[in-house]
This record gives structure tokens, sequence and C-alpha cells, in this order.
């Protein structure tokens, strides 16, 4: 049986037509009813372009107003929206637009270079659709939620990048998960600075239809702005990955941030715990939570009750969702696998990664974790991250987490190189406050934090670390740094 409820949007703006929707950095903002009329013109200016019920869409776009609104269109239109992440190279996005099968792509003015060489039969700027004919359509009043919605890409840790693809439910079942286990309130405001690409980002303008939520936009996450924000524009929840996190700390300083802040949903990986136990020193209300694109944003995620009792923790699967421990060692350390009406259905044109991937209904999530007694969620690492040295495994993150720990030590990034004996050492790369340290206090510290087989043989100072777009670490990428 098909589940069909009213479009979101337009039954938002039906009961709170006068709340903001969206409020922009130059005080500027949409209220629900206001973004519901131009979504519904959006879309008939698309439907104009030859935009149909089906028709895969390319967006290529930052954080923006009018993003919000040619997403929204595309609902009206039952179009497919992909979304695809600005920071790729043109060869990376041509595979993802192939293998979508996107024939229009809108994008924004400031990535019209990179959008001119990108193969697709039609190409706008999201401002010159505002300049095409609307057409006469009978936009959509409702949205089936088996229907696909969103495509999104992996970041293809081995091969290819694969399309998941979200339906409506997918993230109609997200965001009602989410809000049984942080609840709502009448005052909240969501701060999204992370990529409206990435399925964290997206997932913050779904919420908000839903619930009736204002979202303060930024165009990216800048430490400072986003610190002002919520000290003086009443944000009550922002999401967050590890380095946005401790750049926010360094900038709170000895400060404290308003009561109003009730939530700073932390995810991206296994955080570290001094970074942590620090936030928890501040007051700051860290909600550690673990998801990925496959499950259309966190699945799994503390709630108010037990963040400060189980720092380190993910939390327990969301109301609507399952998790277990594949397979797990004498330890209890296993892959995590979990289930839930907002885990994908599969990979786009992929059978043969969706069979992989997804097991007797259940998600198999390459992630390495275990549960604690009382069935609390611990991430270790990704499975592929994974460094087995002498028949040992060595997690990156324990070892990151410990460097962590050493003062004047800011980012640490771990991963494995071959090695004759071992098969595999852990290397450390990382970035430092002012550029010294002792190398020797260093080796020193490791070795009574660390067993001998997990202590870095190497440690490389640099610059920076490779982060992909929403700011997660990119260990895979540690190597090139050689």
């Amino acid at each position: 049986m098909q589940m069909v409820i009213p479009h979101w949007l337009t039954k938002q703006a039906d009961i709170s037509p006068d709340q903001i929707a969206l409020q922009l950095s130059d005080g500027s903002t949409l209220t629900f009813q206001q973004l519901k009329e131009r979504s519904q013109d959006y879309a008939k200016k698309l439907a104009g372009w030859g935009v149909a019920k089906g028709t895969h869409v390319a967006v290529l776009s930052s954080n923006q107003p009018t993003m919000v609104i040619a997403i929204h269109a595309l609902s009206y239109l039952q179009a497919v929206v992909v979304l695809l992440n600005s920071r790729l190279t043109g060869d990376e996005l041509t595979y993802q637009l192939k293998d979508a099968e996107v024939s229009f792509l809108i994008y924004t003015e400031t990535l019209a270079e990179l959008a001119g060489k990108l193969p697709v039969s039609k190409a706008l700027s999201l401002t010159a659709v505002e300049c095409l004919q609307p057409q006469a359509i009978d936009i959509a009043t409702e949205i089936n939620l088996d229907k696909p919605f969103t495509m999104m890409y992996t970041s293809g840790t081995t091969g290819f990048p694969k399309g998941v693809v979200h339906t409506y439910g997918n993230h109609w079942w997200s965001a009602i998960g989410s809000a049984l286990n942080l609840g709502l309130q009448s005052e909240d405001k969501w701060l999204a600075a992370l990529p409206l690409f990435h399925v964290s980002g997206l997932s913050i303008l779904i919420r908000s239809v839903i619930y009736g939520m204002p979202v303060y936009l930024l165009e990216k996450f800048d430490k400072k702005r986003v610190h002002q924000a919520i000290m003086t524009k009443g944000i009550t929840m922002v999401s967050v990955v590890t380095l946005m996190l401790q750049q926010l700390l360094g900038e709170l300083g000895e400060k404290t941030y308003p009561a109003s802040l009730r939530c700073m949903l932390l995810g991206g990986g296994p955080a570290p715990k001094p970074l942590l136990e620090q936030a928890k020193e501040k007051g700051v209300p860290v909600f550690q939570s673990f998801g990925m694109t496959e499950t259309a944003s966190q699945i799994v995620t503390l709630n108010a009750n037990d963040a400060l009792k189980k720092i380190g923790s993910a939390g327990k699967a969301l109301f609507p969702a399952q998790v277990k421990i594949n397979a797990p060692d004498e330890d209890g350390v296993g892959e995590i696998y979990v289930k839930g009406p907002m885990v994908t259905s599969g990979y786009y044109r992929n059978q043969a990664a969706t069979e992989k991937a997804l097991i007797a209904g259940w998600l198999a999530t390459g992630d390495l974790g275990y549960l604690d007694k009382e069935g609390y969620l611990y991430v270790i690492d990704r499975r592929s991250d994974l460094i087995i040295s002498g028949g040992e495994n060595v997690y990156p993150s324990e070892i990151e987490s410990t460097l962590l720990r050493f003062p004047g030590i800011k980012e640490a990034g771990v991963t494995g190189v071959e090695d004759t004996k071992w098969g595999e050492v852990p290397i450390a790369f990382i970035v430092t406050d002012d550029g010294t340290y002792n190398q020797a206090e260093l080796q020193a510290f490791l070795k009574r934090h660390l067993a001998a087989y997990k202590c870095p043989k190497q440690i490389y100072e640099v610059a920076r670390l490779p982060r992909n777009a929403s700011n997660k670490l990119v260990r895979r990428e540690l190597k090139k740094l050689l």
C-alpha cells in the first residue's frame, strides 16, 4: 500500500503561513507562504524549460535561498534532484552526471565555469531560470512517500562513487526520527552551515518544512559567523562535524553560549574524547550521532539525558530504526548494521552494490563499532580505514584521539602503510598551533598511552589535512601527503 501525504511545503504554508522558513545573515527572511509561492512559480518556469515528472535534474550550488527554492520546485514537478558536490573536479562530476542519467543542470553563477565543462544537454544558472516564461501546469499537491526525491553520491572509498537514491519517505522518517529523539520546541531555529548538497545539510531543509521550523542559512561554515549567530540570533540547534566543533570551542574561549542553544548535533565519524570532554567543561550541549548518506542523515543519536554520561557514544537507534553488530570479535567489535524506513532502498543502476550493502533488510554500513551493556553504540572506525599490524587491529581514531591530547596539536590524521615485517604500520599527520612541538616528548607521550604496535612509526607535520565538503577527514587521501 502506497503512503501519500499532502505536499509538505504546501501544508506547512497553510498551517503557519507567516512563520519564518529561511533567515539569512543579511537579515532578510522568507516565510513559509513566500517560500511556497516562489517555489511553485519556479516549478512552472522549470516546466517551461522542459523539466517534467521523473526528470533527473542536477543542482550545482553553494548554500543560498535560490537553491532551496529550486529543490522545493523540483519536488512540485516530481522530478528527481541530483545534488552535486561543488568541490569535485569536472571529471568527477562528469562521471556522476552520466551515471545518474542527468539531462538538465541548474547551477549558481559562481560555478558557471565548472558548469560549462559538464556534459548535459540543457544547463542554466539558478537566476536565469527565474527569467524563463512559466508554463501553466498542475503542480503536485501530494507526495508519494515511496517515490524517489533526491540522489547524491557517496565519496567512493573503493571504486567509483555510488548514487544513493532517497525517497520522500526516507527523508520523512529521518525527520520524524530526529524529532522523537531531540524533541520539538516552539522557539527552535536550526543553523545550516553544512553544504545543502550533503545529506546532513539537506536534512535540515526537510525538517524545516515538516516541523514548521526556521532555518538560519549560511553559505558556508565560517567559525566567526557561526559563533556570532549562536550568540545573537536565537539559534537552538547546529549541525557540525569534529573540525567545526573544535574551531567553535576555540572561538568561544572563556565565554558560554546562550541557554537557548540546546543541541550541537555532531556527526561525521568518531570524535576524539578530549574534544568531547572540553565541550562538556564549557557547557556546550554536544549530541554525538551516527549516520551516512545511505541513512538520509543520522540514524543513531544520543538524547539529552545521556549526552553527559555517555561521552564518546553515538547513542541508540532513533525510534523507527534498529542497530546491531554483525559478527563481533571477542571484544564485541564488528560491523555496524542498521535498519529502518530512513535507509535507502539502493544505489542507482548498481544492483551489485545494492545487494552487497543491503542484507535481509539490514544496511551493512562498513563502519566498525560495539554496543555496551546498555545498548549504546560506540563507533570506532571505517572498516576501510582499519589497520592490521602483525595480526592486531589498529583503529586510526584511537591514535588520533591520543595525539590530540598532546599540547599544541590541533588536528591529527592516521593511516596505514605497508611494512615488510608487520604487514601494515600506522603513520600520523598532524597540524600544530605554531609549528613547534617537541618530537621526543610526543613520542614518550604516545608510548605512555598506546600499545607499542599502535604508536605511529612516522609523524609528519603538515599545513592542513585532506577533508571533504563537510569537513570530514578523508583518511584515504593522507598517503598523498607523503
